[in-house]
Formats: structure tokens, C-alpha cells, sequence
């Protein structure tokens, strides 16, 4: 059961990652067609396109740490005992999940004072909060990924 709710956010991840770069190409090659074709174009596309890329961004750290795709710099840590890698690494993942609380907790309040401003988007037809939700959402992942590290790296 637990295999499969795992395996079914992980693909809920890479849709949603697959969703928002086929968005912003849609997107930003439409207006590309637009303005050069027929001399029009929306001017929300660049909005949406950015709001796009931010939250491809977020997603793109929490899947990157479940692949392995951020670098790491091991050579000091190599050196050591493996008992001593361990606890490095453990320290290392403690750090980057301090890292994400804290920005979770800054970008919640930063989202609340949005929404509490009431502060509308630029261009597009709804509240900024909206699109900047993705700040907290994508330090929630982030963190959740980590503790996943963290298991695989106690219980290895």
C-alpha cells in the first residue's frame, strides 16, 4: 500500500513537471506565432510562462533530489571511515532539511501577506498568492524528499 502511494506521487510529480514544460513551450512558441505572423499577442503569456518555469523550478528540486541529480561534494567525506560518511551525510541532510523549514516557514508568511494584501496579478485575471503558493509547496516537497534520504541513508 505504501509502494503504491509512493510510486503514484512520484508520477503525479513527473506529470505535473512534464504539464508545465509542454505549458511554457505551448505557450511561448503561440506568441512567438502571434507576433510575428499576425502582429498580435496576449500580453499575459509572459506572466503565465514565468509562473510556469517557477513552479517547473520547485518541483524540479524535490524530483531532483528523489533521482540523485544534485551534485555532491564527496571527496573530503570519501576519506573517511564509512561509519564517519554516514554521520556526515546524516548532518548534511539534517542541514538541507533546516534549510527547507525555514524557507517553508518564511515563504508561508510571505504567501499570507499576499493574500492578505489581496495583491492581483499582473496580468492574468487572478490573486498573486495563487501562482507564489507554489513557494511553500515546493519547500514541502523538498523536505519530504529529504527525510526520504534520510530513511534510505539510517536504515542502509
Amino acid at each position: 500500500m505504501l509502494l503504491n502511494i509512493n510510486t503514484m506521487f512520484n508520477r503525479l510529480e513527473e506529470y505535473v513537471i512534464a504539464l508545465l514544460l509542454s505549458a511554457m513551450t505551448l505557450i511561448t512558441f503561440s506568441q512567438v506565432i502571434a507576433r510575428y505572423f499576425f502582429n498580435s499577442g496576449a500580453i499575459w503569456a509572459l506572466e503565465l510562462t514565468s509562473y510556469c518555469f517557477a513552479w517547473l523550478v520547485l518541483f524540479g528540486m524535490s524530483y531532483g533530489v528523489r533521482v540523485g541529480a544534485h551534485i555532491s561534494v564527496d571527496a573530503m567525506t570519501r576519506l573517511l571511515p564509512v561509519s564517519w560518511q554516514r554521520i556526515c551525510a546524516i548532518l548534511a541532510v539534517l542541514i538541507c532539511l533546516l534549510y527547507c523549514v525555514l524557507l517553508f516557514v518564511g515563504s508561508m508568511m510571505y504567501v499570507y501577506i499576499i493574500y492578505d494584501f489581496g495583491i492581483p496579478s499582473e496580468d492574468l485575471p487572478i490573486k498573486q498568492w495563487v501562482p507564489y503558493s507554489i513557494l511553500p509547496i515546493g519547500m514541502a516537497l523538498l523536505f519530504f524528499r529529504f527525510m526520504q534520504v534520510l530513511v534510505q541513508i539510517i536504515y542502509k
